[in-house]
């Protein structure tokens, strides 16, 4: 029995250092990346090619006003631009959309307003049919909740001018980082990614993902590559992985900043989790073996590839790991028989200082580091907090059990000043998940008492950490559901 809780203890643990070296090159891409100056002048775009804009949507009350506004001021010439809003709504966002139209339509938009009777596909669906109508030779995509730059258009296109150049990204930033500490730290870990993670790849010339909104498409890449596909729920991800695969080149565009809103309550977070963990999960099912057997990428492309389709299950060896702990403290820690074995693996305990390493070159523009020596923690614990509930999701993907695409609700607030508490998107119930999560914080701040008696001090920092997110986790979705007006 030892000897199987050793197995089952190895093997995540073996993951996550792993992992942490990947993250650890992809620091030391994007040192290098950022020595090179990369940057092509719209003034080398000898033409204006037609673009379309689309802009799925689906009961957006409470932004999608802003999101057309800004679009509308993007600098391109009218005569080259069609806006697509691609409208599943099936509330009152349906008629704030037809006044905004008309209003720019009157100002010589090209706007078209695109209803289904249904929502087959999803976003994936939607954005699938306007596609089949689109008069574009680009397709740029902004979720509901963005604010696109007006010079979006003149900064990307140039990048088109490489014909193997299927798609440029650009780098989201948070309206809202300050809001509260929810938002704080999902900037943090985005942020990371939004830099060293998609500059690195990019230099390195791996596989980098369609964020889902903030880019442009070469119309031709989505074609060659088999269109939107709504077999996973990261539409984005899948996308990018089959035109990649096929050839297409990407460029990641950190300089141009793509401002959007963070979800500012925990249980829209956790909608927003879910969607992103199960659909990285159904994406590795779909497409890990496609890109391990291609000829037309590099070894190393390959290793990035694996660790980036499998990210999401870090959260099930976190969860894991933080059980077993338990376990072996129990029965295997105090026998010597085993005292080697935890000599080695105090050395991957290492993974944590290169992830810290990581996170410092993503968050080093925002925060001092005295700050980040608590944020990172913090950051660590939060993600702990939710590794049960992304570990189901992820659990799912990998298993192919199929469930409705749930887009996470949006406020439109920005600053504390104003309420939230109202939104009509939200959910109203308690899930019964997070009754668990609040007993696996009583068993980890048991666990950490524990420690303490055992003068386990090594443990008790990570059983605290495990306390602490599970803490943060459950009573902020129960405190958020009961606050609802």
């Amino acid at each position: 029995m030892d000897k199987l809780i050793i197995i089952l203890y190895t093997i995540p643990l073996l993951f996550v250092f792993c992992y942490s070296l990947i993250q650890l090159d992809l620091v030391r891409l994007y040192l290098l990346a950022h020595r090179k100056i990369q940057s092509i002048s719209a003034n080398n775009q000898s033409s204006q090619p037609f673009i379309t804009i689309q802009l799925p949507i689906f009961n957006e009350l409470y932004v999608v006003e802003c999101l057309i506004d800004a679009v509308c001021t993007i600098n391109y010439p009218k005569e080259c631009l069609e806006i697509q809003i691609l409208d599943d709504s099936t509330d009152e966002t349906t008629e704030i959309i037809s006044e905004r139209i008309k209003y720019y339509q009157n100002l010589g938009f090209d706007l078209v307003h695109i209803r289904r009777n249904n929502r087959v596909g999803f976003k994936a669906g939607a954005l699938a049919e306007g596609l089949l109508i689109a008069k574009g030779e680009f397709i740029a995509i902004f979720d509901a909740d963005f604010l696109p730059d007006k010079t979006f258009l003149e900064k990307t296109i140039p990048y088109f001018q490489d014909t193997k150049i299927g798609m440029v990204q650009t780098h989201w930033t948070h309206l809202n980082r300050n809001f509260s500490m929810i938002t704080d730290l999902q900037a943090f870990g985005l942020d990371a990614h939004f830099s060293v993670e998609q500059v690195g790849r990019n230099f390195g010339g791996h596989f980098i993902n369609f964020n889902g909104t903030a880019g442009i498409w070469r119309k031709n890449t989505i074609n060659d590559a088999g269109g939107w596909s709504a077999d996973t729920l990261t539409e984005d991800l899948d996308l990018s992985y089959r035109a990649q695969l096929k050839g297409w080149k990407f460029h990641y565009l950190e300089a141009l900043a793509s401002p959007a809103e963070l979800p500012i309550e925990m249980n829209a977070l956790k909608t927003q989790q879910r969607r992103w963990s199960k659909g990285a999960a159904e994406c590795a099912r779909k497409h890990l073996w496609n890109v391990l057997k291609a000829t037309n990428i590099s070894f190393t492309t390959k290793i990035h590839a694996f660790f980036h389709l499998l990210n999401s299950a870090a959260f099930i060896c976190m969860l894991t790991l933080s059980v077993l702990s338990v376990a072996i403290q129990s029965n295997v820690k105090s026998s010597n028989q085993y005292h080697f074995y935890f000599q080695l693996i105090g050395f991957f305990q290492i993974s944590l200082v290169f992830l810290a390493i990581f996170y410092w070159f993503g968050n080093r523009k925002f925060v001092h580091f005295a700050v980040f020596l608590i944020k990172f923690p913090l950051f660590l614990s939060f993600m702990m907090g939710l590794s049960l509930h992304n570990s189901l999701a992820v659990l799912e993907g990998y298993f192919g059990r199929k469930t409705p695409f749930v887009r996470t609700p949006k406020f439109n607030i920005v600053n504390q000043s104003t309420s939230w508490t109202s939104n009509k998107y939200l959910s109203g119930t308690i899930s019964s998940l997070t009754i668990i999560e609040l007993f696996l914080m009583l068993f980890f701040g048991w666990a950490s008492w524990r420690d303490w008696q055992f003068q386990d001090y090594q443990l008790m920092f990570f059983h605290t950490m495990f306390t602490f997110g599970f803490a943060s986790v459950s009573l902020l979705s129960i405190f958020h559901q009961l606050i609802r007006k």
